[in-house]
């Protein structure tokens, strides 16, 4: 059976259409992969007079509600730092109170798009200290909204002296 020119050329054209169509579907499912999946991470708040609390939090970002500061998101998409949701340190100190049932307060600073955080289990910073926010033994070089954790990190909330 002899093919004609121009049948390779529909069958080609049609077989190049098909996988053009379905490139943009494959790169777009690719592209929305969540980034938000639960991670566990192990926490520490370390107050003036000793530990206040260590344990492992599965955690991920999601809005904060906070006395001081009111409701906002807190999943590293703040300040732009990340393009789609992840999990974050105040995100985990947060989800930590919840489930342990202590307190933590902070202040939020639309400027910053992040809360500084302030009080944790009735320790306040205050004007001689503040609350430092370490994930793997380094200062966050970003706020605890914008900072994106890993499963397995150590995050730690230390009082720290001016």
């Amino acid at each position: 059976m002899h093919r004609t020119p121009a049948r390779r050329t529909v069958i080609a054209a049609t077989a190049l259409g098909l996988a053009l169509a379905s490139a943009p579907a494959v790169a777009q499912a690719h592209g929305t992969e969540n980034t938000n999946t639960p991670v566990k991470v192990s926490l520490t708040v370390q107050g003036p007079d000793g530990l206040l609390f260590k344990g492992k939090i599965r955690t991920r970002g999601h809005e904060v509600t906070t006395a001081g500061g009111g409701t906002h998101k807190c999943d590293g998409t703040n300040g732009g730092a990340h393009p789609t949701a992840v999990p974050t340190p105040t995100a985990a100190l947060d989800d930590a109170a919840r489930k342990r049932h202590f307190t933590w307060d902070g202040t939020w600073y639309a400027s910053f798009d992040d809360f500084l955080v302030e009080r944790i289990k009735n320790v306040s910073g205050g004007s001689a200290a503040y609350w430092n926010i370490s994930v793997n033994g380094a200062s966050t070089p970003v706020g605890g909204c914008q900072f994106k954790l890993n499963a397995g990190d150590k995050v730690a909330f230390t009082w720290t002296a001016f």
